[in-house]
């Protein structure tokens, strides 16, 4: 099994929700997050520009069997890229056990 952390653009969570939902990925928790990236905001009142270096995303945490894996990847992907900077980061690891907690089962069909 792998865990997909994506951290994307709050305006794009939308589309890859649904692209996820395409390819049958239809479980996964996401937040609100604040970070600090090379992207810098810029925010404009009454004409004057402020910079702030924080910048507000939507991170995904998604856990899947590993033939899932690139089909997720490739959604997130598609679905998330403006082609510009922040549009954000994936990143993946190996999860050792997953446990179902209503039935006791362990390893892989505790996705489906």
């Amino acid at each position: 099994m792998k865990k997909i952390e994506a951290t994307i653009r709050k305006s794009k969570f939308s589309d890859v929700k649904k692209a996820l939902h395409e390819v049958g990925v239809n479980f996964f928790t996401y937040w609100d997050v604040t970070g600090l990236g090379n992207e810098k905001q810029g925010h404009v009142y009454r004409g004057v520009s402020y910079s702030t270096s924080d910048i507000q995303r939507r991170q995904l945490s998604i856990v899947v069997n590993d033939d899932f894996e690139e089909v997720t990847i490739k959604a997130i992907l598609d679905a998330a890229s403006t082609g510009l900077v922040g549009d954000g980061k994936i990143f993946v690891s190996d999860i050792q056990e997953a446990y179902r907690i209503r039935t006791g089962a362990k390893g892989g069909d505790t996705l489906k």
